[in-house]
């Protein structure tokens, strides 16, 4: 298997990570280096050539090779079982309802959070248990920060240059989890949105820092669930009143009590769709009075319908904990769903203009 690209010799590992950083070629930590053969693993597993069109980003029309994400891939860390998720991952995000690059350019700073479903979360370890939304596994560390790199390698997504973030924050670095399909009645996410339970699936999402909320006081799901409602609405008020998809994660205590009542995800969706929506007047009260002008009585849904919210079963076994991940800036980007390693209702990428096979 050739490479196109360039190959550098250098005396040691210190070089290597020198070499890198004054490149501006990593995320400010170390990276593993790319050698040919741990590059050529991650394609042998993927069973890709190393020129593979993976897709094409839609607003800037740059081609994604399989070559070019496997080197980024080896550098986050991942395996060469880590491999396939990357790709689909990348899959997701080049999808028009993704906007990939006002997502990436925004002053507003989000990350890409990425979900895992299916059996693949247990071929790598991938856990959706303690720590569901910090380091918990390596598996989820690594995949999530070769978003990141491949972001930063390949399509320029550097502080100052194409990423505008006026903060940003830290899942910039990682940020991807695994669903806890074993400790729960509920579809998994995937499901949710329309593919077999079966099949190993990723979800992208333009998102901003997760809002951890608690609530011990109560089992009733209703007033568990207002307590998601409120912080959505919260953000709504602080934040961006565009509608759009939001997540919630619901940890298992917290879960329990939802399944035990017979609420399934669609019921929880309807519920907090119903409840997470504010009058424009409210901004009044958190200083953008300015804004409101003649349309105090209009009333903004977080969602345009149910299905808009994410609903994840994650999270540690214990604590009335769950956290709210709100949307970059609502419906101008959408979350994507795409299987891993097989193709369901999916289109094979459009080349560049001007290309031929």
């Amino acid at each position: 298997m050739s490479f196109s690209s360039r190959v550098y010799d250098l005396a040691d590992i210190g070089a290597v990570q020198e070499m890198y950083h004054a490149n501006g070629w990593t995320d400010g930590l170390p990276i593993v280096p790319p050698t040919p053969d741990a590059v050529r693993a991650c394609l042998d597993w993927a069973m890709m050539p190393a020129g593979q069109l993976i897709g094409v980003e839609p607003v800037r029309g740059l081609a994604i090779t399989a070559e070019k994400l496997a080197i980024n891939a080896v550098m986050a860390g991942c395996l060469p079982m880590h491999f396939p998720v990357v790709v689909a991952a990348w899959t997701a995000m080049m999808k028009e309802e993704f906007l990939m690059h006002g997502a990436t350019a925004s002053t507003g700073g989000c990350a890409v959070l990425v979900v895992l479903n299916g059996p693949i979360r247990l071929e790598i370890g991938a856990s959706g248990g303690f720590n569901a939304l910090g380091n918990s596994d390596r598996a989820t560390a690594v995949i999530g920060r070769a978003i990141r790199l491949c972001l930063i390698n390949l399509m320029d997504v550097r502080p100052g240059a194409i990423d505008r973030s006026t903060l940003g924050h830290p899942g910039k670095f990682s940020y991807c989890l695994a669903e806890d399909e074993e400790d729960t009645t509920w579809q998994t996410l995937a499901e949710t949105r329309g593919l077999p339970r079966e099949a190993s699936a990723v979800t992208v999402f333009a998102s901003g820092a997760p809002r951890q909320i608690m609530n011990e006081w109560t089992t009733r799901p209703e007033e568990i669930l207002e307590t998601f409602a409120a912080e959505i609405r919260a953000n709504m008020r602080h934040y961006s009143i565009h509608p759009g998809n939001y997540a919630i994660v619901i940890p298992r205590q917290l879960r329990e009590h939802l399944q035990g009542a017979g609420w399934t995800k669609a019921d929880i969706a309807r519920f907090i769709h119903e409840r997470a929506r504010i009058r424009r007047s409210e901004w009044t009260e958190v200083g953008k009075g300015a804004v409101v002008r003649d349309r105090g009585d209009k009333v903004y849904p977080a969602m345009e319908s149910p299905d808009q919210l994410l609903v994840i079963a994650a999270g540690g076994p214990a604590g009335g904990f769950g956290a709210v991940i709100p949307p970059w800036l609502g419906n101008k980007s959408y979350a994507a769903t795409v299987a891993i390693g097989a193709c369901v209702d999916c289109e094979p990428p459009a080349l560049p203009s001007g290309d031929a096979p």
